[in-house]
This record gives structure tokens, sequence and C-alpha cells, in this order.
């Protein structure tokens, strides 16, 4: 990874080593002798051993099997804003002298105690986990703030539930090979204990992982055991989700081709339905599930920026409650649309009671990084924004279909910083003749970007490096990586892309391109509602408005579906639901929101 920085900032300035080493060895003469020291120990000892009462034993100090990758790993505090020196520009931020750097080692009773309670975020994880085998699953969120979307025990239950079902129906189980022997037979059954829908991968990262949690909540309100397709793009990107089974397609599905599956293929839903082999209506002559055929397609990949019209009705969901086998492609959050089916909506309140919690909560659940990972977000962490007083992040997407110029995109972004006081104000190049030592030792703002160009960072860096600012604060500014441009099919790519969302995450305020899914996911897992560069119409360069704020912490579906059902006719669903809101930015889109 590419990393921009000048200095770490655990690194001490040279006059802080010398310091610390006092000139390197033992100093001759004036200095303390050796034998002094060795006499004067072997006195004290037993003095010392008295008032301890033999505690430096095993309780202190680790013992080697207790960093062993059985042992439960060590408990990881939520870092918290510390104060600290800090220089201009991107330099790293460095401890106050005597100040303990946050750490594994610096916890107390209480706090330890605290963040073992709240490991499993209020029961949304099992516990049913080796924590060493996936680090991610029960320290990410401590690097976060408290969510502030009560869980609700309803959906608690229904995650127990479904793991259950997941591990009865997974793969390598009976049942599993059961159901597979018969879509390769061609049969579609009535009896069967187990339903699956299967997920293939459609776009980017972030497009990926919503439709990942989107799928889920459908396999939750339909009994089904989802199973995901992996490329070689994705592989070692996330845990396994589900205790004890895996959630990973085998490579040994009879049809594990996606190339098979786009939106004219015969076994589509929609295409089914246009050639009389199924019906959307459960009255008399409707179909047996027996004489279905062996799978179902749906195809939910945005199409002229709509959705499949023929899913989200109660009717089309009937006849799709008869098929097995259900495969799906997907690039969109349709999660709002599983909403708008009136069959689901009395089960979804009760599991989302907050609804612009729905990805926030299943993101959380879902999506952990595996170690290899983890350990590039916890190290970058550590190193450049743990003892930080406030993190921004600033997350920039040029869509190819949509280019913007980049002094057109960076004045925006600049435009948005002052209107909403993102960052502080630069003051004079000089500092007054009378100012103290201390004049400058203010708070610590730490700038993230995640964008695939560097030349956000370098601007932004510059500014704060060549000028101090009006009120003391320093702000150090970082980037990861920059890619240049996106690589759906790199796994290196995908790696470090996953790390920046995490880190963008873990921002206490965050502004984002508009469209962005990658910046959707890390929102929602934050749980903080960002500010949104809005972008210019199509035949503008630039945008009159620089942003606005989101209303809600919910990714927007970008390509709502018709939803007339049976009357046929185009409704605005967010002129008549309370819950739905077209997005800030995109006006035709959809997303779920609380009053």
């Amino acid at each position: 990874m590419d990393v921009k920085r000048s200095r770490s900032p655990r690194a001490p300035p040279d006059d802080d080593r010398k310091r610390a080493g006092g000139g390197g060895g033992w100093r001759g003469s004036g200095g303390v002798r050796p034998e002094m020291v060795l006499v004067g120990f072997l006195l004290t000892l037993p003095l010392l051993f008295l008032v301890f009462g033999g505690r430096w034993g095993s309780g202190s100090f680790p013992s080697s099997s207790s960093s062993s990758a059985t042992s439960s790993p060590p408990v990881v505090p939520k870092p918290t804003a510390r104060r600290v020196d800090g220089g201009g520009g991107d330099r790293g931020a460095t401890p106050r002298q005597g100040q303990k750097p946050v750490g594994l080692n610096n916890v107390s009773v209480s706090t330890a105690t605290s963040v073992s309670q709240d490991k499993l975020l209020g029961g949304l994880l099992s516990a049913a986990f080796d924590e060493s085998s996936c680090q991610s699953r029960y320290k990410s969120n401590l690097y976060r703030k408290p969510s502030p979307f009560p869980l609700s025990p309803y959906l608690v239950q229904k995650l127990r539930k479904y793991e259950a079902r997941h591990k009865k129906c997974g793969p390598r189980t009976k049942r599993y090979r059961r159901a597979v022997k018969l879509l390769k037979a061609g049969r579609n059954t009535d009896d069967s204990e187990c339903k699956y829908v299967v997920w293939f991968p459609c776009n980017g990262l972030g497009n990926r992982m919503l439709t990942i949690a989107s799928t889920f909540l459908y396999a939750l309100l339909t009994d089904r055991v989802l199973l995901v397709h992996v490329p070689a793009e994705q592989e070692g990107l996330f845990c396994e989700p589900f205790p004890v089974s895996s959630w990973v397609l085998p490579g040994s599905f009879p049809q594990n081709n996606p190339h098979k599956l786009h939106i004219g293929a015969p076994e589509s839903y929609a295409n089914m339905l246009k050639n009389n082999i199924v019906r959307n209506d459960d009255g008399p002559g409707a179909p047996a599930s027996s004489s279905l055929p062996p799978y179902v397609y749906l195809h939910l990949e945005q199409f002229q920026l709509k959705l499949s019209d023929n899913v989200f009705c109660d009717e089309d969901q009937v006849t799709l409650s008869k098929f097995n086998w259900m495969l799906l492609k997907s690039d969109s959050y349709f999660a709002p649309a599983l909403f708008l089916t009136p069959m689901f909506e009395a089960e979804l309140a009760k599991m989302f009671p907050r609804r612009e919690a729905v990805f926030h909560h299943l993101g959380r659940y879902l999506f952990h990084p595996t170690n290899r990972v983890w350990g590039i977000v916890r190290r970058y962490y550590e190193a450049y924004l743990a003892r930080v007083d406030e993190k921004i992040g600033f997350q920039i997407r040029i869509f190819p279909e949509k280019p913007i110029k980049f002094e057109n995109m960076y004045e925006q972004l600049m435009r948005c910083v002052r209107e909403q006081r993102l960052l502080p104000e630069l003051g004079p190049a000089e500092p007054p003749t009378n100012a103290t030592a201390d004049a400058g030792d203010g708070k610590v703002k730490a700038v993230l970007i995640a964008s695939l160009y560097s030349g956000y960072y370098e601007k932004i860096r510059g500014m704060y490096y060549e000028s101090p600012t009006k009120s003391g604060e320093i702000v150090a500014v970082f980037q990861p990586s920059h890619e240049e441009q996106q690589q759906y099919t790199s796994n290196d790519h995908n790696q470090k892309a996953l790390a920046e969302i995490y880190l963008l995450s873990y921002c206490d305020k965050i502004t984002m391109s508009a469209w962005s899914t990658f910046g959707y996911v890390a929102y929602s897992f934050a749980g903080v509602k960002p500010w949104i560069l809005i972008r210019p119409d199509w035949n503008r360069e630039t945008s009159d408005v620089a942003c606005v704020r989101s209303t809600s912490v919910e990714p927007c579906l970008h390509s709502p579906p018709i939803l007339g059902c049976r009357a046929k006719t185009d409704v605005d669903v967010a002129a008549v639901k309370p819950y739905v809101r077209h997005c800030e930015d995109v006006g035709f889109g959809l997303k779920l929101f609380d009053s």
C-alpha cells in the first residue's frame, strides 16, 4: 500500500532519542558505578517482596501460552480522543511526554469489563466463534463510537434462528447434498426442508456488500439459506459470518456459471412470466411446486435505472416461494424495495423499529475483514489515527460516465468544508511576535482521504503544512493509497478498498461523493449522517450546491422498481410511505429514514 506520510507518530524526534539514550552506555566519571546499583538492588529486594506480596508472577505478565493462537486475544479498548503534539501537514500525531499511547496494555479494569460485555454489540453477534480466527469480528467496532440505534430483540432472535437453519442446511450437510441432487435431476419438490438463495457478484466491492446485505435480509424474510459465490478477486476479504457452517457456494455447484445470468436468461423470473412458464397468481390452475423448473433466477441489476417490477409484489413472492433454488444477481441495495412489499412490512417493522438502521445492523453482522485485511486496518489506525481529537473523512469518487475536472471537484469540496465548518480556518503565515511557545498547542484533527487520486491529499496537506490555523488546532492529513483507477478483478485492490472502507467508518465526520456505494457502506457502518457532494447536472461542469447533509445513515437505492403491482401504475412511494424518502444525491432514488 502506497502510504502517504512524512513520519510515524510513534517515532520520537532525534533530540528526544538522544535524551532518552543519555548518550549511549554507562557514563564514566561522575556516573553511577554498576557495583553500587547491584548492591542497592540486593538490599531492597526483601522489602520489595514484602510490599508487593509476590504479585510479580504470572498474574502480572502474560505467559507464553497466553499469546498462542488458541487463547483469547487481549481486549482492545475503544481508542479515545487524546491531545497530542503535532506538526503541520501530514506529520503523524506524537504522544505528549509522559502519556501512554492507546494500546492493548493501557486499559483499566472497568473499561475492559465494559468492552468485553459490548463485543457482541448487544447480541447482534454470536458468541460461538473462536476469536483468534477472525480478530475483527469482536474488535473492529471498538474503534467506533457506540451505535446510536438500539438493537431490536426480535432481530436478534431472527439471527439466531437463521444461524441454526444455516447449520442444518449449509454446505456439506445431508440436506444440502439432497437439494443439489434434485437440482441436477431437474426437479423442484413440494416437501423440501431447505430452500436457498444463491448470490452472484456484480460491479465493485461497495455494490457487492450492499447487495449481499439485501439478499441476506431477503433470506431472513423468506426462510432461505444464503450462499455466496466468491470469485478470485473476493477471496480472503471476509470471515465466515455464521457459526459452524460456511456461506461460500461450493465450486461443485451445478449452476456455478455467473456468465449465464443476465437479463435475457430464459430462467429469469420475468422471462418465465412472459413465456407462461409460471403465473404470478395463486388461484385455481396455478402450477404446483413439483411442476416448476428446478430453479429461478432473479435479475436485480439496474436496467435503465429501474429494477425488475416482477419481484416486489405479494403475488410474485407467493410464486417465488415455491422454488427451492433461487439464483440472484444484483448491483443495487434493494432492501428499501423489500419494505415496500406488503407481505413483508409487519415483519420488517419488528426487526427494524428504526428503519434507517437496516444496513447499519446487517452490515456489522455480516462483514468482518479477515485477519490479513484487519492487520492493515489496525496498524494504520494505531499509527496515524488513534491519538487525535477528531477524525474527518473525505471520500472522493469520479465516475467515468460523468467525469468532473479535478479543479472543479476540489473547489466544490473546499466550498463544502467552508460552509459546514468541517476544518479550521487558516491563519496568517507568520505567528505574532509575542506568541508563546504553547500558542499552537491545540487539538489535533486528522483528515483521512479515500480517493483513487493523490491530488486532493497533496492540496489539503499543502494548505495546512504551509499555514497555521486561526484556532491553533493542528490538522494532519493522511491518504492510505491512490490506485488511479478502480480494478474490480484485483484481489489486492479489493483488500485495500475494504481496509479504507473500515478506516473511513472510524471517522467522526464524513464527506462523500454522490452515488458512491463505497461511501454508503462506510457511513452506514459508522452510523454517521454524511455530507454528500452533489453531482453537477449532466450539462454542467459545476454544482451550485456544494454539499447537503443526509437525512439518514441508510444507503440509497439508485434504481427503484415501479410499485403499482395490481394497479399497474407508477406510484411515488416516497409520497405515500412515511419511512421512505428520495435520496439527496439521486433524485429518483429511494432511501429509508426515521422522521
